[in-house]
């Protein structure tokens, strides 16, 4: 199973039911918005544990087996992916969490390796 097919509950119980914790940006060091100060037990938008097992997280082995451009490609599917999808799994704040997660992803990722304009 992959996360994109988990159903209400089972991100309830992944979240142990915290809602509105905040989530980690990317090294842009950009804050979204402002949260209130509630404890993380575990982030299913910036850290799912699911995604953390072993010495490497899975989005950095993703990243490293990509060229720049196709990681951005990647980053920008998938923000795309949880905007369009926000309205039907009944979690909409955490698709666009996730979708936020993504786009800081991109925008780290262009710093670091910035697209050259073809005319």
């Amino acid at each position: 199973m992959s996360i994109n097919d988990a159903t209400p509950q089972e991100w309830d119980r992944s979240t142990n039911k915290i809602v509105n914790q905040p989530f980690i940006t990317p090294k842009t060091g950009l804050e979204a918005w402002e949260y209130e100060d509630i404890p993380v037990t575990n982030d299913p938008v910036s850290a799912p544990q699911h995604y953390n097992a072993g010495n490497i997280e899975c989005i950095d082995a993703i990243q490293e087996s990509m060229t720049p451009d196709a990681f951005k490609g990647y980053c920008k599917g998938n923000a795309l992916k949880y905007i369009w999808r926000m309205s039907y799994k009944g979690k909409p704040i955490e698709d666009l969490r996730k979708a936020i997660w993504y786009i800081e992803r991109l925008i780290e990722s262009e710093l670091e390796h910035p697209t050259i304009v073809k005319k």
